[in-house]
């Protein structure tokens, strides 16, 4: 068979009809997948940099816990001088460093909760991504076996992919829904 003739053999299959609507569904699913890709970077990116940022308050809070410290040995070393004026200054800079210490920490850890709950609608989107690239394969395996089954298979496995992706948005799913 000459090159002209398998490329008119394909040209010819290409224009059935179920090959068309697999094609259809095969765009459809890329395209979803396109943008679950995006989304799955965009958390990824997100809980890297609430991690700095987390990383960054438990420094402040180790160099204001620093601070307190000194503070806290200069008014003792003060007090046992017998200067109470200069010794009650460093006690209220150590209260000071000690209720700012507090609320970097909260800080902190509120940082830290955010970057866990981005790591996990990341992690929810890469895996949406799993199932919409496995509809792709089964939509070109639909086209090669001319079964339809497979190609409904494709689009189960395209919908598994875009509910679990979409899911990720909500950080309480599936409480949000099952009352938990």
């Amino acid at each position: 068979m000459s090159t002209n003739e398998e490329l008119e053999e394909h040209a010819h299959g290409a224009k059935e009809p179920f090959d068309r609507m697999v094609a259809v569904t095969m765009a459809i699913i890329a395209a979803v997948l396109a943008t679950v890709s995006v989304g799955a970077h965009i958390f990824a990116n997100e809980e890297l940099l609430l991690q700095q940022q987390a990383s960054d308050q438990w420094a402040f809070y180790q160099a204001k816990s620093g601070r307190r410290y000194a503070s806290d040995v200069a008014r003792d070393t003060l007090k046992a001088m017998e200067a109470p004026e200069a010794s009650e200054t460093y006690a209220k800079n150590a209260e000071r460093y000690e209720r700012e210490g507090k609320e970097i920490q909260i800080e902190a850890k509120k940082l830290e909760d955010e970057s866990k709950l981005r790591g996990k609608q990341s992690l929810r989107m890469e895996i949406g991504e799993v199932f919409l690239e496995i509809g792709i394969v089964f939509a070109s395996l639909a086209i090669l076996s001319k079964r339809k089954l497979v190609w409904v298979g494709s689009m189960v496995s395209a919908l598994v992919g875009l509910v679990i992706a979409v899911t990720a948005a909500s950080p309480d799913w599936p409480g949000v829904w099952f009352g938990k």
